[in-house]
């Protein structure tokens, strides 16, 4: 079974090249379509976590990865902040979301607002320091992070030690994480068309309700205006 750390090939199907995962060229422009990906379904984790910890009055375990308060930058800025200042590669985001995953189920934990961003930027810096050839020390990922050089190294120490430094991730694995990544932006386009058609669909209620026709008059026009303000 070959692991992501000493396979460098696995990156070469569509798959990988759809997210982005081969390495940009200078040319390019933009971030690659992974961090979108992973940033919607952490968000829509979040969503739903938290409404179901609301609902059923669960109170959450309480770790040095949680906040006081849920940062001001939402996942998605989070995310793109760190692949532009860190300049890891964009494999190390999906290696990040599999160690998340790792480390919530061994310790029972829920992903919510006050501790994703910690856990993200924890475990950005263990997947570059485990799988890229050059990466930044503590000190620095602290400032991309936002958080203090002696918080990080804590979180650090505790995210290995919850993981076993068990850091390894089989190609089987992160092909399966790609592919729940493809099935989100699929879900995400189906996700926006249903959006779009029940704004279409309040459109024609709003007209409907002013009694608009297709021969519409100025009068008609002036009459209904009121409404569509409100």
């Amino acid at each position: 079974m070959g692991t992501l750390a000493h396979d460098k090939e696995i990156v070469g199907s569509d798959i990988y090249l759809a997210l982005g995962l081969k390495e940009l060229g200078k040319g390019s422009l933009g971030n690659p379509r992974v961090l979108s990906l992973i940033s919607s379904l952490l968000e829509r984790s979040v969503q739903r976590t938290e409404k179901l910890l609301e609902t059923r009055q669960i109170k959450d375990v309480i770790t040095i990865f949680h906040g006081s308060r849920a940062p001001t930058l939402s996942i998605r800025q989070y995310i793109d902040r760190i692949f532009k200042y860190s300049g890891c590669s964009p494999a190390c985001f999906v290696i990040a979301h599999i160690y998340l995953d790792r480390f919530l189920q061994r310790l029972d934990l829920h992903l919510t607002s006050l501790n994703v961003h910690r856990l993200l930027i924890t475990g950005v810096m263990v997947a570059a320091k485990f799988i890229d050839d050059a990466f930044f020390n503590n000190a620095y990922y602290a400032k991309v992070g936002g958080v203090s050089t002696e918080e990080l190294n804590r979180l650090e120490m505790k995210f290995l030690f919850s993981l076993d430094f068990r850091l390894q991730v089989s190609v089987e694995t992160f092909k399966r994480y790609c592919s729940e990544l493809e099935k989100e932006a699929a879900g995400g386009l189906q996700r926006e068309l249903e959006k779009e058609a029940a704004g279409v669909l309040q459109i024609e209620r709003l007209i409907q309700g002013c009694g608009i026709k297709e021969n519409w008059s100025n009068k008609d026009d002036s009459a209904c205006a009121p409404t569509i303000a409100r």
